[in-house]
C-alpha cells in the first residue's frame, strides 16, 4: 500500500477547485482551446497545405476529378471489381427477370470491363475450338481425310465478336445521346454501361456454342433459339426505359435493330463455323464414278 507522502500517488487538485469557486471571473486556459486557436490562426495566416485540403474536399464531396479517357488510369477503375459481383452479373444476364433493368439492378452506376472482356475472349476461343472439333467429328472415319486445325477461325471469330461488343454499343450510345438532346426527359446511359450490358449479354452463348460440337442440327438450332431469347430479353428490357418515352417509330426501329443484330451474330457464327461440310471427293471415288461401258 502506498504511503501518504508518495509523490506518484494520484491527488485531486482541491486547492485549484477552491480558488475557482472563490474567484468566478478568473480566466482558464484549456489545451483543446489552444489547439483550436492554433489551427484557426494557421488558416488565417494561409499556412495550410492546399493539396491536402483539395484532396479532402474531393473525397468528402465524392466529385474527384476523373482522368482523361486516353490514359491508363481512366480504364483501370473499370477492372477493379469483386468476383462475386461478376458472378451476379453473369447469372443475371443468363436468367433475365421480366421488368428488371440490368443496369439498374446489377450495375448500379458501377460498370466494369473485366467481365465483358473475358466473356468475349472466352466466346472467341469457344467458337474457334468448337468449330474445329465439330469439323473433325464430321470427317472422322472417312478415308483419305487428314485433320488440319484452322487457326484462322480465331481471328475471324475475334473480329466478329469484338466488333459487335464495341461498335454496336457505340452506335446505340450515339443515337440515344442524339435523341436525349431532342427529348430532355429520356433516360440516358453512359457508353461504358452500354458496353457492359452487351458484354454480359454474350455469356449465354458460351454454353450454347459448346453444344454445337454435337453434329445434330436440331440441337444447334434449339440452343440458338434459347440463347437468342435470353440475350435479346436482357438487351430489350434494359434499353426499353431509354426509348419508351420516344416516338413509336423510334421505339420500333431501336428495338428491331437490337434484336436483328443479335440474331445476325448468332446465326452468322453458326452458319460460318458450324456449316454442314460438303462431301469430300477422293481420287478413288471419282475414278469409280467414271464407268465406261464395254460392248459385249
Amino acid at each position: 500500500m502506498a504511503s501518504p507522502n508518495d509523490p506518484f500517488e494520484f491527488q485531486e487538485f482541491e486547492e485549484a477547485d477552491s480558488l475557482l469557486k472563490a474567484n468566478r471571473d478568473a480566466t482558464t486556459i484549456s489545451i483543446e482551446d489552444e489547439d483550436i486557436k492554433t489551427e484557426k490562426q494557421r488558416k488565417a495566416d494561409g499556412d495550410e497545405d492546399p493539396l491536402g485540403t483539395d484532396d479532402k474536399t474531393e473525397l468528402l464531396s465524392g466529385q474527384k476529378e476523373s482522368p482523361p479517357f486516353w490514359t491508363f488510369e481512366y480504364y483501370q477503375r473499370f477492372f477493379d471489381i469483386e468476383t462475386h459481383h461478376v458472378k451476379e452479373r453473369i447469372i443475371g444476364s443468363m436468367l433475365p427477370w421480366p421488368g428488371k433493368n440490368f443496369i439498374h439492378v446489377y450495375l448500379r452506376r458501377n460498370p466494369d470491363l473485366y467481365g465483358p472482356f473475358w466473356i468475349c475472349t472466352t466466346l472467341v476461343f469457344a467458337i474457334a475450338i468448337s468449330g474445329n472439333i465439330s469439323n473433325f467429328l464430321v470427317h472422322l472415319g472417312k478415308p483419305n481425310y487428314k485433320y488440319t486445325p484452322e487457326f484462322g477461325k480465331v481471328t475471324i471469330a475475334a473480329t466478329a465478336i469484338f466488333t459487335y461488343a464495341w461498335l454496336v454499343p457505340l452506335a446505340l450510345w450515339g443515337f440515344l445521346l442524339w435523341r436525349n438532346n431532342k427529348i430532355m426527359n429520356l433516360v440516358s446511359y453512359s457508353f461504358m454501361e452500354i458496353v457492359c450490358v452487351y458484354g454480359y449479354s454474350l455469356s449465354i452463348y458460351i454454353p450454347a456454342v459448346v453444344l454445337w460440337i454435337l453434329p445434330y442440327e436440331w440441337l444447334r438450332w434449339c440452343s440458338i433459339v434459347v440463347a437468342l431469347c435470353l440475350s435479346g430479353s436482357v438487351l430489350v428490357m434494359t434499353f426499353w426505359s431509354a426509348v419508351s418515352d420516344d416516338h413509336p417509330k423510334i421505339i420500333i426501329v431501336i428495338t428491331s435493330a437490337i434484336v436483328v443484330l443479335n440474331v445476325l451474330l448468332a446465326v452468322g457464327c453458326k452458319a460460318y463455323f458450324f456449316s454442314k461440310p460438303e462431301p469430300v471427293l477422293t481420287r478413288h471415288s471419282s475414278a469409280a464414278t467414271q464407268v465406261t461401258m464395254v460392248p459385249s
